[in-house]
């Protein structure tokens, strides 16, 4: 029987290169050609062309006509075999945990989905009156914490696709009805880098929210804390700001592997 053996530095060094490899044709919209690739990911000519040309042979890359590559066959159905949702809930788990432990309030974990808040993992509050969501439950961008803490951090052009999607409906009397005023929000969410729902979805339900960023700053989802105002008072708002941005930052960790903030620098460096 064959036993697991420890991986050598060189074998890491090789993983590393050909990860690396995969990140780069990840990240580009239209396939990569082997000097772009080169250039990417700091790897030298020959070494990039035998790794780019055994991942063709083996099926997980393709290469085109124009010799640029994109991803094969055998690398998207592997990646198809796994809910990305059910992936993302997994990773965020242990911080969305310690976030309830710290809070005693519901946790959402939340992404958007055809321009409405899509609910993918909920803890609810020990508390007997609580808030209460529901996996898989759909909530309006323009009225939750959630929705705007997502929508604040897309690229524009994304953001002004999605806030054109919206049917503003007054939930409360504090619910925001207009784009303008939408937009007047977003723009203090992302100075701020957080939101938060002042009875705009329920009320008496007080709700602050972050976003979980990937290393180009953009929204992979967002983590939020609810419960009554009463128990969420303005006095309380810093604290569960804090905390909440802790849990994002754990998740966008987890997500880049554990990537520290300086091998996040020379990623962007090697993709810019």
């Amino acid at each position: 029987m064959r036993t697991l053996q420890k991986l050598k530095p060189a074998d890491v060094g090789v993983l590393s290169k050909v990860l690396r490899i995969f990140e780069a044709i990840q990240d580009s919209p239209s396939p990569l050609h082997l000097r772009d690739i080169c250039q990417q990911t700091d790897i030298n000519k020959t070494t990039a062309y035998r790794f780019l040309s055994h991942l063709q042979r083996e099926g997980y890359l393709f290469r085109n006509e124009s010799g640029n590559y994109s991803f094969g066959m055998k690398l998207l159905q592997l990646a198809a075999r796994r809910d990305p949702r059910a992936v993302l809930q997994e990773t965020a788990r242990p911080a969305l945990r310690q976030l309830w432990k710290e809070t005693q309030e519901t946790v959402n974990f939340a992404v958007l989905d055809a321009g409405v808040v899509l609910y993918v993992d909920v803890i609810e509050s020990p508390h007997v009156f609580r808030l209460a969501s529901n996996i898989g439950m759909r909530r309006p961008i323009y009225s939750t914490a959630l929705g705007k803490a997502l929508a604040a951090f897309l690229p524009e052009e994304k953001r002004k696709s999605i806030l054109d999607l919206q049917n503003f409906q007054a939930l409360t009397p504090h619910t925001i009805t207009r784009v303008e005023q939408l937009k007047e929000e977003l723009k203090k969410v992302r100075q701020r880098g957080y939101s938060i729902d002042e009875e705009e979805s329920v009320l008496g339900a007080r709700c602050v929210a972050a976003p979980v960023l990937d290393h180009n700053q953009g929204p992979v989802a967002a983590v939020s804390v609810s419960g009554p105002c009463s128990r969420i008072g303005p006095d309380k708002i810093p604290e569960f700001v804090a905390a909440v941005r802790t849990a994002c930052r754990a998740i966008s960790n987890s997500i880049a592997g554990g990537a520290n903030p300086s091998s996040s620098k020379n990623k962007n460096r090697r993709h810019h």
